[in-house]
């Protein structure tokens, strides 16, 4: 009696550990899919709106006739400096965002 009674105590408490250790990873999993909290999301937002204004600063210098080419609107300060400029600095704030620590 007494052996039966300790080989079911066992398998119980093996039931019980194997049941705390599937809580456990669960748990674990879910903390493991937040891979980044929400200021990384903020900061990865205020990257991408920075590229994509970068982006539209970039666009345009289209001329209404196709025969004539103005330099002074292609090649201006905005299109050749302050765009790629303006994107660097948007790259720079998704790499941030990316290595910030939750």
């Amino acid at each position: 009696m007494n052996v039966l009674n300790l080989s079911f105590r066992n398998k119980s408490y093996l039931i019980h550990n194997n049941i705390k250790s599937l809580i456990m990873t669960k748990k674990e999993t879910k903390k493991s899919l937040d891979i980044f909290g929400k200021s990384n999301y903020i900061w990865m937002l205020v990257g991408a709106l920075l590229i994509t204004a970068g982006m539209l600063l970039m666009a345009g210098g289209k001329s209404t006739d196709p025969n004539v080419f103005n330099a002074s609107e292609v090649y201006s300060f905005r299109r050749i400096t302050l765009a790629p400029i303006v994107m660097m600095i948007g790259f720079l704030v998704e790499i941030y965002a990316l290595f910030k620590k939750a």
